[in-house]
């Protein structure tokens, strides 16, 4: 399996222009035929494509250096040199291009299909024949191509989707996901169930889908880069909305839970817990008293938030929930 690589430095060069031709015509019976030197052909461009296809930068974490072609120099009989191939490179959708001197955003992929000239190739050089004037009918002289673009650039995906999962180590947001979507994140009993970002589509009917995102768990510092920190909080930023999952089993402690939860997001940006949200109680299968669950609902409720009782096990909830953040994406 390819690792997930959300963020990597790389060089690209753009193809340099081809010199321009120095010849001169030579045929039977034409004397003095005069300068037919051909211009070159210009370099080849590095340009950047976004695919929905891809989900991480994997490409680039083991190849950091990528050069398009040179242009080829001019020929004789004022033919033109060939230009170099452009090098396409295909990023992730979400991915954001920056200038690894400045730290300039030079563009931001929201889009399948979405292409970025990163750096643009040189001009071909001018032939001998350019320069022929009245009062200069021999040049001896033609034009080196010019050099192409150069520059570091850092690559940084922010997964885009319609719902962000957000919730502590453990709290069932992998087996949520596998339980709503085709998904199927690896699931397993150690504290960071999840180390990678995963995407799942939810589609309720033949006209209603949305994608959701279950991202690595919280916990506290995660601001500070403390576990898998900002590795997770960077993906976030892109979610329409936002599904707190939080351990019903766990009975009052959930509360402190929430509040971790939503100190670590405010720590990284304010705006994250301004998004549209929702509360979904999960392992309520667990639970023997359900009094302490609706207590614990009525709680979430009075802050005004939509809350949901589920088990991501059972299934018990799940339809109601879906519903419920389809109508929460279209009020955004």
């Amino acid at each position: 399996m390819p690792r997930f690589v959300d963020q990597t430095k790389i060089y690209v060069k753009a193809g340099d222009g081809g010199a321009g031709c120095v010849s001169f015509r030579r045929e039977k019976y034409v004397p003095r035929g005069g300068p037919d030197g051909g211009d070159g052909g210009k370099g080849g461009d590095v340009i950047l494509v976004a695919s929905s296809q891809l989900h991480t930068l994997y490409d680039f974490y083991h190849q950091t250096h990528f050069r398009a072609e040179n242009g080829r120099p001019g020929m004789g009989k004022k033919m033109k040199g060939r230009d170099g191939d452009d090098l396409i490179l295909k990023v992730p959708v979400g991915t954001i291009v920056k200038d690894a001197e400045t730290g300039e955003i030079l563009y931001d992929f929201t889009k399948d299909g979405e292409s970025f000239v990163v750096a643009k190739g040189g001009r071909g050089g001018r032939g001998n024949a350019r320069f022929a004037t009245p009062t200069r009918q021999a040049p001896r002289f033609a034009e080196p191509g010019k050099p192409g673009e150069e520059r570091w650039i850092i690559l940084e995906l922010k997964l885009i989707a319609d719902v962000g999962l957000v919730g502590l180590p453990n709290a069932g947001k992998s087996t949520l996901l596998s339980r709503i979507t085709a998904a199927r994140p690896k699931i397993a009993d150690y504290p960071f169930t999840t180390i990678t970002p995963n995407l799942g589509v939810v589609k309720l009917d033949e006209e209603r889908s949305f994608v959701v995102a279950d991202i690595p768990g919280l916990i506290e510092g995660a601001h500070k880069g403390v576990g898998l920190g900002l590795d997770f909080l960077r993906h976030i930023e892109r979610t329409k909305a936002i599904l707190y999952v939080l351990d019903a089993s766990k009975g009052e402690e959930c509360l402190k839970d929430f509040e971790l939860l939503q100190k670590e997001l405010a720590h990284y940006h304010r705006s994250l817990i301004e998004k549209p949200a929702a509360i979904a109680l999960n392992k309520i299968d667990i639970v023997s008293d359900r009094q302490k669950l609706y207590e614990l609902k009525a709680f979430f409720e009075k802050k005004g938030y939509p809350v949901y009782l589920i088990s991501a096990v059972t299934g018990e909830g799940i339809k109601e929930l879906l519903e419920g953040l389809w109508r929460l994406i279209h009020q955004v």
